[in-house]
């Protein structure tokens, strides 16, 4: 995979994905940015939850289960000394349609354990919960 940024003013960069995608990212203004775009950690943790997400939607599918709806929130908590990398992702997924729980606990925990290449790059400590249905959160895996 190959991608060209292309500085714009400030600390704003645009870049144009391989699948034709224009993207703009910046730092905020209190460190020189000019609030173009988001931050490049929080499309970080934004792919990380997407790549899991799309896994799952994916393996419900062929499972040939119904999904209604499906939620996710990713919490993420940083170094404090640079380079501030994430050390710990939490994800919990929201999920409501006529589906085994045991079913849906599976294809989490394919995408987990095998799928999400997003999740497999990052250096950080991973806690995974769900809620399916409206019912309990239910603590999936703590690494």
């Amino acid at each position: 995979m190959h991608i060209k940024l292309d500085w714009k003013q400030g600390m704003a960069f645009e870049s144009m994905t391989p699948s034709g995608h224009r993207v703009t990212l910046d730092a905020g203004e209190d460190v020189g940015g000019l609030n173009l775009g988001p931050r490049p950690t929080e499309m970080l943790l934004q792919a990380t939850a997407t790549c899991t997400g799309i896994d799952i939607v994916s393996i419900l599918h062929k499972m040939r289960l119904p999904l209604e709806s499906f939620e996710m929130e990713i919490d993420g908590v940083r170094a404090t000394e640079h380079p501030k990398r994430f050390t710990a992702i939490h994800l919990l997924y929201v999920l409501k349609g006529d589906m085994p729980e045991e079913r849906v606990r599976r294809a989490i925990e394919l995408s987990v354990d095998r799928y999400c290449s997003v999740s497999h790059s990052l250096n950080a400590t991973f806690t995974y919960s769900y809620r399916l249905n409206g019912g309990e959160v239910v603590l999936f895996r703590a690494d």
